[in-house]
C-alpha cells in the first residue's frame, strides 16, 4: 500500500492579518496543499520557513522588522538546506519591485487583488520549479522575467497555434490583460478573444493566462500585432 501523495508546505507571510485569512481560507480548501502556518514580518518568515520546512511562502514586499525581498534573499543564501520557493504577493505592480523580487530570487510575482484567483494553480507551479509572473506588469518586465529563468524554445508548440491565435497570445504578452481590451486592439468580438485564449491554452498544456503571457514572451510573441478582423 503506497502513501499518501506529498503535501505542499506553504508558509503565509504578510503583515495584514486579513489578508493571512483570506489567503488560508482559499489554501485550506485546496487539495494538496498544507498551510503550515502564517507570519507578520519577514525576519519570522525566514525562521518559520527554515524550522517548518515550507516549500513554499506567499511572501509580502512591504512587512515590518525586515521586508519580503530581504527575506527572500536570505532564504536563498543557504543553498545546502531544503529549497524553498518564493511567490512575491504585493499590491504594487512596479517594475523596480520586481527586478528586486528576481534578484532576491523569487519564482513568481503576483498581485494581491488581480491574481487572486491564480494563487493555488502558482504555488503549485512554484513546486514544480516553474516561473509564474502576474500578466498586469509590463512586456519588458515579463521578458526579463522569462530571460532570468531560460527555458528551450518550443518551435512546434508554435506552429501548432493558429495565426489568429498568435496574435491574440502577442497582445496578452504585451501586457494587455483583459478580454476586452484585446478585442479592442485586434479589432474583434470578445467571445473570438476568449475562444482563442482557451484554445491556446488546451494547445500548450498550459493552466491559466499568466502561464500563456510569459510563454508568449519566451516565444518573442510579445511584439506589437497587425490588426485583425474576424
Amino acid at each position: 500500500m503506497t502513501g499518501s501523495p506529498k503535501r505542499i508546505r506553504v508558509l503565509i507571510a504578510d503583515d495584514n492579518r486579513a489578508v493571512r485569512r483570506g489567503l488560508r481560507v482559499q489554501l485550506e480548501n485546496a487539495p494538496g496543499i498544507s498551510v503550515i502556518g502564517e507570519v507578520s514580518n519577514g525576519r519570522d518568515a525566514v525562521l518559520a520557513a527554515r524550522n517548518e520546512r515550507a516549500d513554499v511562502v506567499l511572501m509580502d514586499i512591504q512587512m515590518p522588522e525586515q521586508s519580503g525581498i530581504a527575506a527572500t534573499r536570505e532564504l536563498m543564501l543557504t543553498s545546502d538546506e531544503q529549497p524553498v520557493a518564493v511567490i512575491v504577493m504585493t499590491s504594487f505592480a512596479v517594475d523596480g519591485y520586481v527586478t528586486e523580487a528576481l534578484d532576491a530570487g523569487a519564482v513568481g510575482y503576483l498581485l494581491k487583488s488581480l491574481d487572486s484567483t491564480q494563487v493555488v494553480d502558482a504555488i503549485f507551479a512554484a513546486a514544480n520549479g516553474e516561473a509564474i509572473v502576474s500578466t498586469h506588469v509590463t512586456a519588458p518586465v515579463l521578458r526579463e522575467f522569462v530571460r532570468r529563468r531560460p527555458d528551450p524554445i518550443e518551435p512546434d508548440a508554435i506552429a501548432a497555434l493558429s495565426a489568429a491565435e498568435r496574435r491574440v497570445v502577442s497582445v496578452l504578452s504585451s501586457g494587455v490583460t483583459s478580454n476586452e481590451d484585446i478585442a479592442k486592439e485586434l479589432q474583434v468580438s470578445v467571445h473570438t478573444v476568449r475562444s482563442q485564449l482557451q484554445s491556446a491554452l488546451k494547445k500548450l498544456g498550459l493552466n491559466d493566462r499568466t502561464q500563456l503571457a510569459l510563454w508568449g514572451a519566451k516565444h518573442h510573441l510579445a511584439a506589437a500585432p497587425p490588426h485583425s478582423s474576424e
